[in-house]
């Protein structure tokens, strides 16, 4: 667990615990990010995930209450950067920097040198964010997927 600062504002970082899902869930509604219950999202998924190696999946709170989070994954050549969301009222504190700051050292700990995310083009937001960070975008790389079904 480590504390940040951001101006007067602080906040705390720290691995997320399956008893955190619900007020995830909450933060994600909150956030605008799209929530698949009866696929990938599943409490069980979700605790299968934490269980894995390759998975860092972190939340900031303030008082106990949870505010951001992110999930960090890589397969052994790339790492990536996937559900990254902050309350609103938390956003522009420097909580979503601070997330990603630390995933970047985890992945960087486990020798990964390239972490990517992917962003849909309507989150125009994100994309600035990212390249706020130092992120490229790549226009010549298409995004293909084959799932079991929509729910995943």
């Amino acid at each position: 667990m480590m504390v940040k600062k951001e101006n007067d504002f602080q906040f705390t970082i720290r691995d997320f615990c399956i008893e955190d899902y619900d007020p995830l869930v909450s933060l994600w509604e909150k956030a605008g990010l799209p929530y698949k219950p009866k696929g990938r999202d599943r409490r069980d998924n979700i605790e299968k995930q934490i269980r894995l190696r390759n998975t860092i999946f972190l939340v900031a709170e303030v008082d106990g209450k949870i505010i951001g989070s992110v999930i960090g994954t890589h397969d052994g050549r790339k790492g990536w950067i996937n559900r990254l969301a902050v309350a609103p009222e938390y956003q522009g504190k420097g909580v979503a920097k601070e997330l990603v700051t630390e995933v970047e050292k985890r992945l960087c700990a486990d020798e990964i040198e390239i972490v990517a995310c992917l962003i849909e083009t309507w989150n125009t937001k994100s994309m600035g964010f990212f390249r706020k960070l130092g992120y490229k975008e790549h226009q010549d790389i298409l995004y293909f997927s084959k799932r079991k079904n929509n729910e995943v």
